[in-house]
């Protein structure tokens, strides 16, 4: 959900960023009547692809990472992604309201005014504190509300797990931050390297142990991620136990610069 150079820094999050990681801790169980059935016709294509974004996040993004989590305290980790996602404000109201949820439209302009205001732009999150509750919409999400079916599973270059939904609907997320079209191209660049490092250090471990742990990691991550997407559609709260380390808070459909 980024676009001219903010997306190809976007691109950059290579990663697995998406991974599916947490969510893949508990890989769903074929026989749960809750779990979608994973559509996966491209799947020699797709591990391909998927080779590609591991080698690169191995070799290049994990190592920045880590360096990162080294020189960066966890407090300022926790304050910079608290910047960026309250950044992403107007794709979560717009989508807000193209679901039919005026509650959560009011709650998130809520959070908005207050976090940029007392929360210093952002960095410190206010809203919380007093209950003001966070949401996570796009609009590959509304599209799924609206009753517009996922279609086969995909594995994009440098983006990680998607479908044709999802993918459709990181164009409309990009407009919807129209504000970055007149940043100039350098600052979106340096702003989103930031965001990916910074979410991808708050995921070192996570992503270790999955991949340990996963019998195949391909399919982990396949089935984690469609099953994280149907969950968000629904509404329904994620089997896994949730942290400030949640995978999908790095997801690919992430729409800050």
């Amino acid at each position: 959900m980024k676009a001219p150079a903010a997306r190809s820094v976007g691109l950059l999050a290579v990663l697995l960023l998406a991974a599916a990681v947490d969510a893949a801790a508990a890989e769903p169980d074929p026989a749960d009547a809750n779990h979608p059935t994973v559509h996966d016709p491209l799947e020699h294509a797709n591990r391909k692809i998927f080779a590609f974004n591991e080698a690169l996040d191995r070799w290049f993004l994990e190592p920045v990472a880590t360096g990162w989590d080294f020189v960066m305290p966890t407090p300022a980790q926790i304050a910079i992604q608290h910047f960026f996602e309250n950044l992403g404000f107007p794709v979560v109201f717009v989508n807000d309201l193209l679901q039919g949820k005026p509650l959560a439209a009011a709650q998130d302009v809520g959070r908005f005014a207050l976090n940029s205001t007392a929360g210093l732009v952002g960095f410190f999150d206010p809203a919380s504190q007093i209950g003001l509750p966070s949401h996570d919409e796009d609009f590959g999400q509304t599209l799924g509300v609206w009753g517009v079916p996922g279609g086969p599973y995909l594995v994009l270059p440098l983006l990680g797990p998607s479908n044709p939904r999802d993918t459709a609907g990181l164009v409309v997320d990009r407009a919807t931050l129209a504000y970055t079209f007149f940043i100039p191209w350098y600052v979106n660049l340096g702003s989103a390297s930031v965001n990916i490092v910074n979410r991808r250090s708050r995921l070192l471990e996570t992503i270790r142990e999955e991949r340990k742990s996963a019998f195949d990691f391909y399919v982990a991550v396949r089935n984690a991620y469609v099953q994280h997407r149907d969950e968000q559609i629904g509404d329904r709260q994620p089997k896994s136990k949730e942290s400030d380390d949640d995978l999908y808070e790095v997801d690919p459909l992430d729409e800050t610069p």
